[in-house]
């Protein structure tokens, strides 16, 4: 699997695909209503991305842009195999991926005017950063979502104190400080347990879902429709969940069966226990199916994507 996500013309991203599914991918664009991909590397870094336009009949125009406007490039190749080549070579972060290619500078236009600097006291802008930070301590947003989230924190009926360039300086900043503190993470982290612990119970029938909408209310009401029909019984965590694990509280599960009996909610909740366990989780449950099953202790460091 590639480190990457796949936007294709539809709107579509795939994450993570394999080399081949790349191949694939290049080879099949060309029609009227398919015709580029923009690739990122996962997790997504600012201005650097590699992406690729065909029309049936034409050359193929493959770009790449390093950090800037005034590093992109951009080169015409005949058929879709070098552009694959090209493409996986980079998504691979192989040396000197692209010095075979003859590169051309593109001209992207006069340079956008530079972003205001923020006017906010001390106090609302150490409050706007934790909660960004926090955000970014869950590991469930992308670039755009922080972005948002930072325009939007601090209104205040018509007060509105950030643009979104401002906006999206100050996410793309403290996104970058996050991905530099991940770096240092070396094997697999018990959120990744966590998500190997849910496929594990998706695939035996119980919906499982991460982060799954803001509250327990709404997940409730939600959860019956997010999985297959069949499924005999759910397990989920919200947003606060999410939250509380993340500032080094554990997290809570919630967990049932769709008959609403408390016999089955029993058994689910067993088998909750039983998936985490195989996967290498601590679990605190006395077996009362009115009680959530606590995962702890817990190290929460969930790996950005986006």
């Amino acid at each position: 699997m590639l480190a990457i996500t796949v936007q294709t013309n539809d709107g579509k991203r795939r994450s993570r695909p394999g080399a081949d599914e790349l191949a694939g991918l290049v080879r099949r664009i060309g029609a009227e209503d398919d015709r580029f991909l923009v690739v990122e590397r996962i997790p997504d870094l600012p201005d650097v991305y590699i992406q690729v336009w065909h029309a049936d009949g034409e050359d193929y125009t493959l770009e790449h842009r390093d950090g800037s406007a005034g590093r992109h490039f951009e080169v015409r190749l005949a058929g879709p195999e070098p552009v694959a080549e090209a493409m996986t070579a980079w998504a691979r972060g192989e040396s000197g991926w692209g010095d075979a290619l003859d590169w051309k500078p593109l001209d992207m236009g006069p340079a956008p005017e530079p972003v205001p600097p923020l006017e906010l006291g001390a106090g609302e802008r150490q409050e706007l950063e934790d909660r960004l930070r926090l955000t970014l301590a869950c590991g469930y947003t992308d670039r755009a979502g922080l972005a948002e989230e930072a325009e939007e924190y601090l209104v205040s009926g018509e007060r509105r104190p950030l643009s979104r360039a401002q906006a999206e300086q100050l996410a793309d900043r403290l996104w970058l400080e996050r991905v530099g503190e991940q770096t240092g993470w070396i094997g697999e982290g018990d959120p990744e347990r966590l998500t190997r612990a849910f496929a594990a119970l998706e695939e035996s029938g119980i919906t499982a879902r991460e982060n799954f909408t803001c509250c327990r209310s709404c997940g409730e009401a939600e959860i019956g429709a997010a999985g297959d029909p069949d499924a005999r019984g759910f397990v989920y965590f919200h947003s606060q969940c999410t939250e509380s694990a993340a500032s080094g509280h554990g997290l809570s599960l919630l967990y049932g069966g769709f008959d609403g009996s408390p016999s089955t909610t029993t058994a689910v909740g067993h088998e909750v226990v039983a998936a985490l366990t195989a996967a290498g989780l601590p679990t605190v449950w006395n077996g009362d199916p009115s009680h959530a099953i606590e995962v702890r202790p817990l190290l929460w460091r969930r790996r950005l994507g986006g």
